[in-house]
């Protein structure tokens, strides 16, 4: 997004000469995306960011998919999966399609290699944990509730203080605050739920390229596309990556913490769009937070059942009380999906359990697809296979007397 920044040393105008001290001239990158007729950022580097001295295979983990047939909704138990402990190389595919994928890790407390994704942009939700994100940008910190957004093709390494719980918004194009909220020169506009002043871009970059300055042969992982589909490679840089000693634009990661969003409410239940915090190519991202919910005198809190007829909704519970879907195994670290072609909605009984609450204390975030979705390997491992018939409270393995339905609150 058009947010300008400007941080370390700098030459007075773009493209001139910028020497050290000794004399030295520093190199100069332009990161931009769209061709460069979109956003971007001018590097200031201390060696030659094209310089490698290897190129090998990098093995991703398994990326197959299976498609979502017969068609039915899904329940996957996120905390149920093993993950490896690399934030990088230990996310395990849960679903996916040709636009975006979600992967899902529960890392230890060991940095992370350089990694760059060159297929898309990356928005990763830090269920729980805290920790820093290096970059050639700067370092980033990172708490509970963070989106982590990370543009595509830059270098970066996660660098965990704890046991971080990582769910991977990983793209096949550029995140964005939604367009609707952006006036026409880029600014975020009055009725957006969030502003400038929410978001958190990198910082310490001197102490970060000091760290650096003298490594030599770095190995960074890189996660790029051929005719083959995603593949990852291996490339060894004569230096470290982290040598830039300035930058300036408006091309650069920086997380928006959940708790930062202010949920919009109505007289009647509002639809999700209302919701929306981002949104890329062919898919959005909203959350669901504590609220207030409607105040018409005959307002029905729950939602409406409602047909995805142009998207698959993936929701992940992530906080909050989830007593009114007891029985049907949804909790924290669920998630949902409920496919286009099929409606969902609240159980019955929930519908007037609901008439007068006048709060919801739930949080949840969620993406929406506009292509179906499969199911990955780490998806198929935790799926739940009984939670398709909690609406009706039977089918295959379901007794007469199963718990009752689920809904969602999307």
């Amino acid at each position: 997004m058009a947010h300008y920044r400007a941080v370390g040393r700098l030459p007075r105008q773009r493209h001139t000469q910028l020497r050290d001290d000794d004399g030295h001239l520093f190199r100069e990158e332009l990161m931009g995306e769209e061709g460069f007729s979109s956003d971007s950022s001018l590097l200031y580097r201390r060696g030659v960011p094209s310089a490698i001295t290897d190129s090998t295979v990098w093995e991703l983990a398994d990326q197959s998919r299976t498609p979502n047939h017969p068609l039915k909704p899904r329940h996957l138990t996120l905390h149920d999966l093993e993950t490896g402990t690399c934030p990088v190389e230990g996310r395990r595919l849960v679903l996916g399609n040709n636009d975006v994928r979600i992967g899902y890790v529960l890392t230890g407390t060991d940095p992370s290699p350089v990694y760059r994704n060159a297929i898309g942009d990356e928005c990763v939700y830090v269920e729980s944990g805290t920790g820093t994100v290096e970059t050639v940008f700067g370092t980033v910190s990172y708490r509970a509730g963070d989106y982590v957004l990370v543009p595509r093709a830059t270098d970066h390494r996660w660098v965990p203080a704890e046991p971080s719980r990582l769910y991977a918004i990983e793209a096949n194009s550029h995140i964005h605050p939604p367009k609707r909220y952006l006036s026409r020169f880029g600014q975020l506009l009055e009725h957006a739920p969030y502003c400038e002043r929410d978001l958190h871009g990198p910082e310490g970059l001197d102490e970060l390229v000091a760290s650096c300055r003298d490594l030599t042969d770095v190995e960074v992982l890189v996660k790029h596309r051929t005719s083959a589909g995603i593949v990852g490679t291996r490339m060894t840089y004569a230096t470290h990556p982290f040598d830039v000693v300035g930058w300036d634009g408006c091309l650069y990661p920086y997380t928006f913490n959940i708790e930062d969003y202010m949920p919009i409410t109505g007289k009647v239940h509002q639809p999700p769009p209302v919701h929306q915090v981002f949104e890329g190519w062919n898919f959005v991202i909203c959350n669901f937070l504590p609220r207030k919910v409607d105040y018409h005198d005959l307002a029905i809190p729950v939602p409406y059942y409602h047909s995805n007829v142009d998207s698959d909704e993936v929701m992940f519970y992530v906080g909050g009380d989830y007593e009114a879907r007891k029985g049907s195994g949804i909790n924290i670290g669920s998630i949902s999906l409920h496919p286009g072609g099929h409606a969902h909605g609240p159980q019955p009984s929930a519908i007037e359990a609901s008439l007068g609450a006048e709060f919801f204390d739930e949080s949840a975030v969620m993406v929406d697809t506009f292509a179906p979705l499969d199911l990955g390997e780490g998806g198929r491992a935790v799926e739940d296979p009984a939670y398709a018939w909690t609406w009706a409270g039977r089918g295959p393995g379901v007794g007469d007397d199963g718990g009752p339905a689920v809904f969602s609150n999307s």
